[in-house]
This record gives C-alpha cells, sequence and structure tokens, in this order.
C-alpha cells in the first residue's frame, strides 16, 4: 500500500467505537498480535449510543429463532460476557426472568419460547404456576410463567471503559472526533475519509450501529443500495420511586409477539438496584433523539422517503398507534405495566432514560430480525445488531474476525 500524505496506514480499522466494535477490535489484536489496529468514532468518547442507552440486561437466549445468528451468539456471547466481567472485576449479577402469560391465550405462544430456549441450549428453563410466580416474584401477576433464572443484568458502560482500557494497553488506537465520511478502495488497501484526516487501512470493519447503513453506502459499491435502511425507534423508561422497588425482584417480561422485535413493557432491575418500567417503541425523529422533542430533518426525511418504511408503517400501523398512545399518555403506559405488577400506581412511577433502537428494514417492509453482516470489498460491514447485541458482543467480534480472515483470503 502506497501511504499518501497526512495518511496514517493500519492493518484494520474498526467503524464504530461502541461496545461491538471496541470487542472486535479486541479479538483482532488477539488473534493478530503486533497487528496495528485503529477504532474511529464520530463522537468525543466510545460508547454513546445504544452502549449507554440500554437496559442493562445480559440475555439467556430464549426468544431467538434456533439457528439463527442471534441464538448462536448470545448463549456464547453470555457466558463469554460473564467470564470477562468476572476476570475484569466488572459487577453483574444473575437475578432471573420470568416471562408471564396473563390468560390462556398466550400459553401457546409461552411453550413455543420454552421450546426455543431449550433448543437454543438455554439451561434451568422451567414452566411455573401462580404459586411459584408468587415466590419467585411476590407482586407480578400471571397464570403460568417461563422462568429463566440465568437471565443477568450488569452495566453496559464499565464493560466499555474496560475495553478501551485493555486496548489502549494493546497499542490500539482509539480515534474519537473521526466521523467517517467516505470509503475508497485503492491498490492494496482502502482510504478512509474522514472528520480527523485521512486513514488507510488493509482491512475495515463496520459497526456503526444507528449509522451503519449510511457507512455501508459509502463504499462504492453499495452507494446506491436501499436494500436495507435503519429506521430508529425510541424507547422511553420509568423508574420506580425507591420505596417501590420491592415489587420487582428481578426481571417481569411479557410474553412478546412473535411478528415483533420489541419485547414488550416490562420491568427490569439494575445492577446499581434501580428497577426500570417499560419500554415503548415509537419511531424516533433523530437517530440519537433521546427526548420526545428531539428532531433531525435529515434522520426523518429518510425514515419517511424510505419505501420499506411505508410498507412497514401500512402492516403494524395499530401496533404503531397504541404505542404512540401509550408515549403520550402516562395513564395508558400506567395502564400497561398494572397488567403485570397491579400494585405498582402512578406515585411510584418517575419518568426516567430513554434508548433508540437501530432497526434495519428491508425495502419490502419486513423488519430485519437477525444480526445481518455484509461484505463490501475489502470491508465487512454489521448492518443489523439490535438487542441481543451487547450481551453477545464478544461473541459476534469472534465471528466478524472470523468472516474476515475468509474475505481476506478471497481478495
Amino acid at each position: 500500500m502506497v501511504v499518501g500524505q497526512n495518511a496514517s496506514a493500519y492493518d484494520v480499522v474498526v467503524v464504530g467505537a461502541g461496545i461491538l466494535g471496541l470487542a472486535t477490535a479486541r479479538e483482532l489484536v488477539r488473534r493478530r498480535p503486533g497487528a496495528r489496529v485503529a477504532v474511529l468514532d464520530k463522537e468525543a468518547a466510545p460508547g454513546r449510543h445504544q452502549s449507554s442507552h440500554n437496559s442493562g440486561v445480559l440475555h439467556a437466549g430464549v426468544y431467538y429463532a434456533p439457528g439463527s445468528l442471534k441464538a448462536q451468539l448470545c448463549v456464547e456471547g453470555k457466558r463469554l460476557m460473564e467470564d470477562f466481567a468476572e476476570e475484569h472485576g466488572i459487577g453483574f449479577e444473575r437475578c432471573g426472568k420470568l416471562i408471564v402469560a396473563l390468560d390462556a391465550s398466550e400459553l401457546g405462544r409461552l411453550e413455543t419460547l420454552h421450546e426455543r430456549g431449550t433448543a437454543n441450549g438455554v439451561p434451568g428453563l422451567r414452566m411455573v404456576g401462580p404459586d411459584e410466580i408468587e415466590e419467585i416474584e411476590p407482586h407480578a401477576a400471571g397464570v403460568r410463567a417461563l422462568h429463566v433464572p440465568g437471565t443477568g443484568i450488569i452495566d453496559y458502560a464499565a464493560v466499555v471503559r474496560r475495553l478501551v482500557e485493555l486496548l489502549r494497553e494493546e497499542g490500539v488506537e482509539v480515534r474519537t472526533w473521526h466521523e467517517v465520511l467516505g470509503i475508497d478502495e485503492e491498490p492494496g488497501g482502502t482510504r478512509l475519509h474522514t472528520s480527523g484526516g485521512d486513514l488507510l487501512a488493509r482491512q475495515v470493519i463496520a459497526c456503526a450501529g444507528l449509522h451503519s447503513d449510511r457507512v455501508a453506502r459509502l463504499s462504492a459499491d453499495r452507494a446506491d443500495s436501499d436494500d436495507v435502511r435503519i429506521v430508529p425507534f425510541r424507547g422511553d423508561y420509568y423508574t420506580l420511586r425507591p420505596a417501590a422497588r420491592h415489587l420487582c425482584r428481578g426481571l417481569i417480561y411479557p410474553v412478546p409477539d412473535p411478528s415483533l422485535p420489541f419485547l414488550g413493557v416490562h420491568f427490569t432491575r439494575r445492577v446499581d438496584g434501580a428497577v426500570w418500567a417499560g419500554p415503548n417503541a415509537v419511531l424516533a425523529t433523530a437517530r440519537e433523539g433521546y427526548r420526545r422533542t428531539d428532531l433531525d430533518r435529515r434522520d426523518l426525511a429518510e425514515t419517511l422517503r424510505f419505501t420499506g418504511f411505508h410498507r412497514l408503517a401500512r402492516r403494524y400501523w395499530r401496533t404503531g398507534a397504541t404505542e404512540v398512545w401509550r408515549d403520550v399518555s402516562a395513564s395508558a403506559f400506567l395502564r400497561e405495566l398494572q397488567r403485570y405488577v397491579p400494585e405498582v400506581t402512578s406515585e411510584d412511577l418517575v419518568f426516567g432514560p430513554s434508548g433508540v433502537r437501530a432497526q434495519a428494514v428491508s425495502a419490502e417492509g419486513a423488519l430485519v430480525d437477525d444480526f445481518l453482516l455484509q461484505e463490501s470489498g475489502r470491508a465487512l460491514h454489521v448492518l443489523n445488531a439490535p438487542s441481543p447485541a451487547a450481551t453477545a458482543s464478544l461473541a459476534i467480534a469472534g465471528r466478524l474476525a472470523e468472516r474476515m480472515d475468509l474475505l481476506m483470503a478471497t481478495t
């Protein structure tokens, strides 16, 4: 590779310093000692978005279709994440989860979850009736539940901080304020044009989260591609006041609608003892919009112009209307929470944090359900990595490193 003026050269450049990008850089230097690796991020610090705006759950792997990447990598990734946390002194807790059926109409779907989790190798799953529900979660409603004892909670922001420390100890450059503006293939490598100057790389792995589709379209062979677009969904949580935290010992979840990627409103205990209740799922008017009033005209225009979004909206308009109503009506949100924990009252709730989910949608209007990895020249793009990507991040990193090795062997 010929290094141009004012350009730094690397073996691998990882785009995106969220938990997945950092985990991928760590996996690369472990596999390739001495390799020159850089991680780029447009923000002032790593992990500013999905990595630090999430529920903090270590998912066990119950929900995902057997054989899917989510199923394979969630179970493996949870084990790796727990090992990482123990090795580096990051607190986590296996607090367990109840997935609660409120009436007989949900029992079939609950049994399907049991079968999926068993097929995925999730340990300790068992069905419990009302008496055991009361023993595990005394304040939860339900006629039957799936108990997932291995589900845990962790502080992913602490994981991000430790990954950054480890990478810098290994000589990896974590470059903030480096927004990628262009990607050009050159003989022997790839030139990345960034807001902090040009960089040259033999290989590129893009873990760009909320902007993954945009970064992918910077590659010449994907410049006109509109097969997948990120549609952002904002989720708002309430938190329980300290006096009401006893209403939830661990995690209380509904039986999800299998046609949607969202798990529904639930109760989540955090590693700091707080309890979050939510979220809803409404279209975000900015990819990084954590407040209801946040608006990015470019983000919203791209969503509204996308044919896939129009098809999605026509398919799920009733669900969308319900979510919007719960977003604007605190009483509607409360009623949904009371279905699962009847004792919770409006006085127990404080409007809390929000997150934005980077959800890939196809041109046909389908919600992309699995992790999605696509190749482009010497680059590998992660185009869909929503939950359980944080849980699975260390396992996904291993898969990305393997895919990159295969890609380079054939180019």
